[in-house]
């Protein structure tokens, strides 16, 4: 898993972009969705993907959401809220919103906004 955690997010971030925009989505959905998930703002993501910054270092400066533990679901074959593995539970979380915003869901259920009916 090493592979993953050495990997420099600019060897990836690209291809999010790519992807999202090939179905109809936006750069700046993407980075709405990380910043949601790390507290990162756009200038700061734009910093750690120019400065080749790896997923272990990105993670490691990161203030994960609250909410992350309603991230559920496959992505690769795996359940994210099973992953034992908490760096690659981080980067698979990352892999599972941008997976539902390909898929066409709402930012306001990839982001996981409470319903007006559940507040």
């Amino acid at each position: 898993m090493s592979k993953f955690f050495d990997m420099p997010v600019a060897k990836v971030y690209p291809l999010y972009v790519a992807r999202l925009e090939r179905k109809g989505r936006t750069r700046a959905e993407l980075d709405e969705v990380i910043e949601w998930l790390t507290g990162f703002d756009e200038p700061t993501v734009q910093r750690l993907v120019a400065d080749g910054t790896t997923f272990d270092q990105f993670f490691a400066r990161a203030h994960l959401n609250p909410n992350v533990a309603l991230i559920t679901g496959v992505i690769c074959g795996v359940r994210v809220e099973l992953i034992e593995d908490p760096l690659l539970q981080k980067i698979r979380y990352l892999d599972k919103l941008v997976d539902e915003l390909a898929h066409g869901k709402t930012m306001e259920k990839v982001l996981r906004v409470p319903s007006a009916a559940t507040r």
